[in-house]
């Protein structure tokens, strides 16, 4: 250093201030470096996170049914959109505690498993689930989870009408054994033969009116929207509906009005249209007081027709009002026997309403009578003048719009 010292000396001032400015260059680099080590050194060094296995992600974004892949800490590494929309995921987080089980039962022995499951969200309708989870990789599992609540209502449906279907059928044909036994057993009597006649002729009645309405039914259901819809007259299908009520209601009364706008004309299926109207208004009938109306009548609006059927009867309770659609349900389960209503004729409205891409709606007071309306689409063009039917319905002038 001495030596330095001296060599230095014998150089002039300017150099001298030079060399002492390089040093101390060299001395600060050399301390910020040290540091930066330092501090690398201190800091905690990260895992890398596990990578999908090539291929995963893209088929993870086309899939349809939701998909999970969840690594090594339980976390969600990658979920499809069906897993998010389904509420199967929240942030990195498993939400379906059977779900997360079930992955880490996977990832400790790295067997295939399979389970149902009920997947349940605030607010929403729980979802009947099939999950099937399988080992990616050492770390990695994949959760394939499948939406069968739509399955599981069509199979509860198919079971509940088969034991309707059967019930209903059992019931006619137990009255027409029991009657045919009992004419074989009166057979010295004309008088009695006669009655039990009479009423075997009734439940055979009620049980072909049960046979084709359950066939209708079966064809509606397998019906797709209609592709080829025709044009088809409102006054004509609400003529003929009326027509087909006529002799029941005059057994009773019932005096059947047709109103509601002249010339509409709506699209889809003239046979469907018909049996739609047809149960709307006989059911009127069936469950309307002797001496009361039933007024059939359709209005236009831009896109669509209200055919609607208004009657003065017993009414339906506000408790039952969403149930009256279903099949077999009956508000007055008890008066269905003097009716010989098959509680089929609103379910098959209901789905000839679907069909059309229309809807049926109800208004009802209990004891005051109800309101059907039956929506379907309009034909194109303007509407007709405010014209309206005259009153009453009579059986000669319902025969000349019908021939």
């Amino acid at each position: 250093m001495g030596e330095t010292l001296r060599t230095i000396e014998g150089v002039s001032p300017t150099v001298q201030a030079l060399l002492f400015a390089l040093l101390g260059a060299v001395l600060g680099g050399g301390a910020v470096l040290a540091f930066r080590v330092s501090e690398r050194q201190m800091r905690p060094v990260e895992a890398p996170e596990p990578a999908l296995p090539p291929g995963v992600a893209a088929v993870l974004s086309v899939l349809r049914s939701s998909a999970l892949v969840v690594d090594g800490s339980e976390a969600v590494l990658k979920a499809s959109a069906p897993a998010i929309a389904m509420g199967l995921v929240r942030g990195h987080e498993i939400t379906v505690r059977e779900l997360a089980e079930l992955v880490r039962q996977v990832r400790r022995d790295g067997q295939i498993r399979e389970t149902e499951l009920l997947v349940q969200r605030q607010g929403m309708p729980p979802r009947h689930v099939t999950a099937r989870v399988a080992p990616l990789s050492s770390q990695l599992v994949l959760a394939l989870v499948e939406d069968r609540t739509r399955e599981r209502r069509v199979e509860s449906i198919r079971r509940d009408f088969v034991a309707n279907v059967s019930h209903e059928l059992k019931t006619p044909v137990g009255a027409i054994k029991l009657l045919s036994d009992a004419v074989i057993d009166a057979a010295d009597d004309p008088e009695a033969v006669q009655r039990f006649a009479g009423r075997m002729h009734t439940e055979s009645e009620r049980l072909a009116r049960l046979v084709q309405q359950i066939i209708e039914l079966s064809r509606l259901q397998g019906d797709d929207p209609l592709d080829e819809p025709v044009a088809v007259e409102a006054d004509k299908i609400i003529a003929r509906a009326i027509d087909e009520s006529l002799t029941d209601a005059a057994a009773r009364q019932i005096e059947l009005v047709q109103d509601g706008t002249e010339g509409l004309v709506l699209l889809g299926n003239r046979e469907q249209v018909a049996v739609a109207v047809g149960n709307l208004v006989a059911n009127a009938v069936a469950y309307s007081p002797e001496g009361s109306s039933v007024v059939v009548g359709a209005t236009g609006h831009d896109t669509a027709v209200d055919i609607t059927v208004t009657d003065r009867g017993i009414g339906i309770p506000a408790h039952e009002l969403d149930r009256i659609f279903e099949r077999f349900y009956r508000v007055d389960p008890a008066r269905h026997r003097s009716t010989g209503g098959t509680g089929l004729g609103l379910s098959i409205v209901k789905h000839v309403a679907a069909s059309h891409g229309g809807e049926v709606r109800v208004w009802s007071v209990e004891g005051q009578g109800s309101t059907f309306t039956l929506t379907l689409p309009r034909k194109p063009g303007p509407l007709p003048s405010s014209a309206h039917h005259p009153g009453a319905a009579g059986s000669h002038a319902i025969n000349e719009e019908t021939a």
